[in-house]
């Protein structure tokens, strides 16, 4: 799928490249918040609406599930449709999901709202390749680089913005922003996103059943989705634990302690362009090893921190291994987006919807375990278990050559 002839891109050549591409990394990660904000907000939500425990469980729940099911659904539209046209569509649908949601009166209608909203935000795997087409093979692995730092700084920030925002006004005033921040962003770029309309003509039955032939056929994708998996695995195991551990002794955080915190692991988001610029000279395979060993090193740290009694060294010391931890995440999450988007072009919708979709997979394992190992044993527990699904990936590195072109 390449950039049809009748495309101009008048206001990109205009522009630089460059700041086409920072405009999209700014969007996605913008759209992303919509998707990990609810966690931090559950425990207002459920109360202003009278919702049970369980119902306000289901707000993120539902919320990864539309995205989800946008990801194996809406995203596979981009091999059929001109992409321009859907993305601003999807976007549009983002945002007056995001007003319904911040309007709505009744649980029912907040929980209907927010899986639309999720299932919009797939919107963000529609803009990834788009952006990645228009660059040369050559140059692929830079550009996915700093989109991508975009899309982890969102994630990243997602919480600690989504606390500071309730705890200025309330929960709705965050997503009033969020839906302003998006029309802002979907105006712009109906401005400048290039058209780019797909060779494919087959059915859109046909693509959703193509997708058990692309991982049979894609070796690459296979291994990288497989990695993918593992790393959002410990990224979510060690996020979905950090406040528990992070409000108890030597560190006592309160609740604004633990959003600055979060900050911190933006840091991490850095190292997105760098393993994007590396991959484009042949460095992949070196680096994909660097990045899962550092995922275990940085574990390895984070558990040690929990043992030190100085706050201020333990938060020292944590900080350090969270910030690693986040490089070697987003450096997997780059070199594989890199691979997947020099496969197959008139497939490059459905490839970018499965690698996203089973590495949220991974995501919602790593979660799960997270729960279980803190039940078991705490903090140590946790980071053993984040760092055993590290040790899987850089285990795939040594057993395989797949997955580095």
């Amino acid at each position: 799928m390449t950039i049809s002839e009748a495309t101009k891109l008048p206001c990109a050549a205009r522009t630089g490249i460059r700041s086409f591409v920072w405009l999209a990394a700014t969007a996605v990660g913008v759209i992303v918040t919509n998707l990990f904000a609810p966690q931090i907000l559950l425990g207002l939500i459920g109360p202003s609406l009278g919702m049970s425990t369980w119902q306000a469980g289901m707000i993120s729940t539902l919320t990864l599930l539309g995205y989800a099911l946008g990801l194996f659904l809406l995203v596979p539209l981009a091999d059929l449709f001109e992409n321009k046209r859907l993305i601003l569509r999807t976007l549009c649908c983002a945002i007056l999901a995001a007003l319904c949601t911040a309007l709505a009166p009744t649980a029912l209608l907040l929980l209907v709202a927010t899986f639309v909203l999720g299932a919009s935000c797939a919107a963000i795997q529609m803009l990834v390749p788009l952006i990645a087409s228009m660059s040369p093979p050559e140059h692929r692995g830079r550009v996915i680089g700093d989109v991508m730092s975009g899309l982890m700084i969102g994630i990243l920030l997602s919480r600690p913005l989504a606390s500071l925002i309730a705890d200025a006004s309330n929960w709705r005033a965050f997503y009033i922003v969020s839906a302003a921040l998006m029309a802002v962003l979907t105006g712009t770029l109906a401005f400048y996103l290039p058209t780019l309309r797909p060779v494919t003509h087959v059915g859109y039955g046909m693509l959703l059943a193509s997708f058990p032939k692309l991982l049979k056929e894609e070796p690459i994708l296979r291994v990288r989705a497989w990695t993918a998996a593992l790393v959002m695995a410990s990224f979510s195991a060690y996020w979905a634990a950090i406040a528990l551990r992070l409000s108890d002794a030597p560190f006592n955080l309160d609740a604004k302690g633990i959003a600055v915190f979060a900050l911190i692991g933006a840091a991490g988001a850095a190292a997105t362009p760098l393993a994007g610029r590396l991959g484009d000279r042949g460095w992949a395979r070196q680096l994909l090893f660097a990045s899962h060993l550092i995922i275990i090193i940085s574990l390895g740290l984070c558990a040690w921190a929990g043992l030190i009694k100085s706050q201020a060294i333990a938060l020292f010391w944590l900080s350090i291994g969270t910030i690693l931890l986040d490089v070697g995440i987003t450096s997997d999450q780059t070199l594989g987006r890199r691979a997947i988007n020099l496969l197959r072009p008139e497939a490059r919708g459905r490839l970018n919807g499965l690698f996203v979709g089973l590495f949220f997979v991974g995501g919602a394992v790593g979660a799960a375990a997270a729960a279980l190992a803190w039940t078991l044993g705490g903090w140590t527990v946790v980071c053993v278990v984040a760092a055993f699904f590290g040790l899987l990936a850089l285990i795939t590195d040594i057993v395989t050559s797949t997955g580095t072109s």
